[in-house]
Order: structure tokens, then sequence, then C-alpha cells
């Protein structure tokens, strides 16, 4: 059920939510938590999609906040709110509320979400896209006991990451530290396993992710051994390989599905480690509402520690190079000559010799030829 409020109040939606569980035979439903969702018009059907589906594990309030941008200053002098109310199916197990904010109401979107917030239950604000660098700062993220951002959407996620580390409140979160739990929880049971020291580790992953950088730290951080940051093509995470006194430990998962587990003395064994989307991600994020201590020492640990990324060489640029290094035999033999030659004189001085040696054994031809007429 769907009732649809133009220039309303705070107050007129609480009336619509109440009116709306009576029409569908519900008067009580209970909810766990209030979710408020900060986005935009485009990525608010995306946001409101992944709520509805984590709201089947986590029955809440969701209140979507979505600030519109105003053409002209009169109209940004007038506030404005817009707001649509679902229940019942069109909005999950929960209750669904649409608040479209025009002009002054942009600035004051706290004072629309307050009184419409679920009493004695928790409250987590998500940014889809454009999160504030201090999200606990910022007048809706105040309100909550657990704040989720996504660095994967920032332009530059690098930045986005030392910026998120200096302004770190307990609990804040982020997508892009969901997305590496499966990761975390893999490597921990194989080092489990293996009663042995790591002395190096590697992280294989596709360039501006931020989860790559987090896994990397976390790693430096809990074991206190050097984690080398190696590019690929992606999807995502594509390997981590450690060094260990028993021998080498690799997980290496290069189809975005599939991991492959690798350990000394033990048979490879394949391992799921799909990449999840936001729903799942979000669900687990909600299943938590105290702060995450792990994620604040790994954020806090610096991704310049880790030194500058290196481009992981794929075996076929490995089988060239040492194609390379192999002598040239039989009819290559020429060309290479030739390619010896133009290396040569490309190279100056080296060239230079050859002729001044040319030019002395033709001034010593000319001076035994004198000699011989004389």
């Amino acid at each position: 059920m769907k009732i649809d409020l133009t220039e309303t109040t705070a107050s007129k939606v609480n009336k619509a939510l109440v009116q709306g569980r009576r029409t569908i035979g519900t008067p009580a439903i209970g909810m766990v938590l209030t979710l408020v969702i900060v986005t935009d018009e485009e990525n608010a059907y995306d946001a409101l999609k992944a709520a509805n589906e984590a709201s089947r594990e986590h029955p809440s309030r969701t209140l979507v906040v979505i600030k519109r941008v105003s053409r002209s200053p009169r109209d940004r002098a007038k506030a404005r709110l817009d707001a649509e109310v679902r229940v019942g199916a069109d909005a999950g197990t929960g209750e669904t509320v649409v608040l479209r904010l025009y002009g002054e109401a942009i600035n004051h979107a706290q004072s629309v979400v307050l009184p419409l917030l679920l009493p004695d239950a928790p409250v987590v604000v998500w940014w889809p896209v454009n999160a504030p660098v201090d999200a606990a700062r910022d007048p809706l993220g105040a309100l909550a006991q657990r704040r989720v951002t996504d660095m994967y959407t920032a332009e530059n996620p690098l930045r986005e990451l030392a910026e998120r580390a200096e302004a770190y409140s307990p609990g804040d979160t982020d997508l892009s530290w969901t997305r590496v739990t499966p990761w975390r929880s893999m490597l921990a049971a194989a080092l489990d396993q293996l009663p042995c020291k790591v002395s190096e580790v590697e992280v294989e992953g596709e360039e501006f992710n931020p989860s790559v950088e987090l896994l990397a730290m976390w790693l430096a951080d809990r074991l206190n051994v050097p984690v080398r940051r190696l590019l690929s093509a992606g999807p995502g995470l594509t390997a981590v390989r450690m060094e260990t006194d028993c021998g080498p430990v690799a997980l290496d998962r290069a189809d975005g599905s599939l991991a492959t587990l690798a350990m000394q003395g033990q048979p490879d064994r394949n391992v799921a480690l799909k990449r999840r989307d936001t729903a799942e991600l979000l669900a687990e994020e909600l299943r938590r509402l105290d702060p995450d201590d792990t994620y604040a020492s790994t954020l806090k640990y610096g991704v310049d520690r880790l030194g500058e990324p290196e481009r992981a060489q794929t075996p076929l640029a490995a089988r060239a190079a040492e194609s390379a290094d192999e002598p040239v035999a039989g009819a290559n033999a020429a060309d290479a000559a030739e390619a010896t030659d133009s290396a040569e004189a490309k190279s100056g001085t080296k060239a230079k010799a050859p002729a001044k040696k040319s030019a002395s054994k033709k001034a010593a031809s000319k001076a035994d030829s004198k000699a011989d007429s004389e």
C-alpha cells in the first residue's frame, strides 16, 4: 500500500503510517531498528531495493532522505517536504517512508527525520554515495549508533581511505570492509591449521579498490609482517599469498566466484568465495550495532605504510621475459646481430669505437702501400 503526501509535515507522515497499518490489518509490527538512507534521486531505487531485501532478516522502518536540488533562488528559499508512505508488500517486512526535501528543508533534514524514528530502537544511517568524510559530525549521522558508508563509490578511494582514518569515530563502518569478511574468515581458518610463523604476504587485486587495501592493512596489522600490494585486472580481490615456515599458503580467486586454497602438504581445495551484492553486505552490517574495533585498528594502520602498488606479472609476460633471455640460434642469428648493431648505434659511445678502428686500419694499409712502392 502506498500513500502520497505533498507539501506535508512529519506529523502527517506519522498519521499516514498508522492509517496504512490499520488498512492492511496489521496495527502492530515488530521492527528492530530504524534505517535512514541518505541518497540522491539517481541512486534511490537501488538503495531502497537493497534495504527491502535486507529487511527480511532485519525488519525495520526505512526512511529514505532524498535532497532535491532547487533550480531558482525562490525555490531554494522555500522549504518543502513531499513524502511517500509504503506499508505491507511494498515495504518488505517493515515500513518505508520516502522523504523528498526541497529548499531550506535540505539543511534541516535531521528535524524531519527525528520525529519519525522508532522509539527505543537503534538507528543506522547509510550513505550509498556521497558520504560525508566525518559521518559522526553530520546532523543525520549524530542520530545514529552505526554509520555505514561505501568508499568504493568515491572518486578517489585511496584518498577517501586516508581521510576516514583521520575522522574515524566509534560506530563508523564501510561496505568495503564488509566485502572482505569471507576472505578474512578463510585466511584465519587456514592459518589456524598451520602452527607456523608468517614471514611475508602478497595481496593482489584490481586498482582503486579500497577492499584490497583494507585486507592488506588488516594482514599487516595482525601479523606484523611486510605486505606487498600487487595490481591485477580483477574482479575485486584476486589472490592472497603468504610465505610461512611450513611452506607457502595461497588463496586464489580469478573469476570472482570460486577460489582455490593451496597449502603445503595438503591437496588444493575449492572454496565458494563469490562477490556479494549490496543487500547481503547491508544485512551483515545490521547484525551488529556495537563499534567494530577490528575495523578501527585496520583503518588507523595507514594505507601509506603498504608502499606503492606493484604490477603483478602475468604468466604470458613471464614467458616472454624468459624467451628474451635465451640465446638466439639458427636462422634468427642474423636478425639478432642486426638488432645488436642497431642497439649499439643508438647507444652513442659503443657505436663510435668500431668506426675509429676501421679508420686506423685504412691508414695502416695506405702506409704499407707507400713503403712497397719505394
